[in-house]
């Protein structure tokens, strides 16, 4: 009897938020919720990192971040685009820190004696259709605060319903977005999607993400790159 009470009070075990792409990632698995409800970027106390600003990455410099190559072959039906020169996660926008957001990071960092953030955030959408992300991309500004992507590019997404991921990997958190419209069952790019979460979750964590922006395979501001020899 004491064994049986014993394991009912077992308490579960704590999940890391990083976990949470352990099992497999199905449209069927997905949390959709509409646009107005699904949780957006989180600031805590920080609140001057909402002035800071992000810019739209181009599709390399997203590979680069995921430590993925220019070159990915993906398993599924847009293998035979790709073969076509379509870049891979053609249904994909990101936004990654300006170079102003990673200055100031270490700005505010110093000037408050170490007490102010230094991480920041990179957001992906990852939408059902590459018309939808195109219609997107023709309203969304190349570059926004950061304070504004909850009320522009999350909320401001009426008719359509998100599911989110978060991971927080060392100095920068990855916030990840699918995207499809209301009413619409399943989410045609999941595979795109699993590749992406997968990714994050498999990256070190970022020690310094003025580096690690550049190349995201060093984990320290203080690489250097080989000089060129000329023979």
């Amino acid at each position: 009897m004491e064994e049986k009470e014993k394991k009912k009070n077992k308490k579960p075990k704590h999940q890391h938020p990083n976990d949470q792409t352990s099992k497999s990632t199905t449209s069927s698995d997905l949390a959709f919720k509409p646009s107005s409800e699904v949780k957006g970027l989180r600031f805590g106390g920080q609140f001057i990192v909402k002035s800071f600003t992000i810019r739209r990455a181009r599709p390399l410099e997203f590979l680069r971040l995921l430590s993925l190559p220019p070159t990915l072959n993906l398993n599924h039906h847009q293998n035979q685009e790709k073969t076509n020169g379509k870049q891979p996660f053609p249904s994909t926008t990101a936004f990654l820190p300006t170079n102003f957001t990673i200055l100031a990071h270490h700005a505010w960092h110093t000037l408050t004696l170490g007490l102010g953030t230094k991480k920041s955030k990179v957001v992906v959408f990852v939408f059902e259709s590459e018309n939808m992300k195109a219609a997107v991309d023709r309203v969304w500004p190349p570059e926004i605060p950061l304070g504004e992507v909850n009320r522009k590019l999350i909320r401001g997404q009426t008719g359509c319903e998100m599911a989110r991921f978060k991971f927080r990997k060392g100095a920068i958190t990855f916030y990840v977005y699918a995207v499809r419209r209301i009413g619409n069952m399943g989410f045609s790019f999941a595979d795109d999607l699993r590749t992406i979460l997968q990714s994050v979750v498999a990256l070190n964590d970022f020690l310094d993400h003025t580096a690690m922006l550049a190349l995201p395979n060093q984990r320290s501001i203080n690489y250097s790159p080989p000089v060129a020899m000329v023979h």
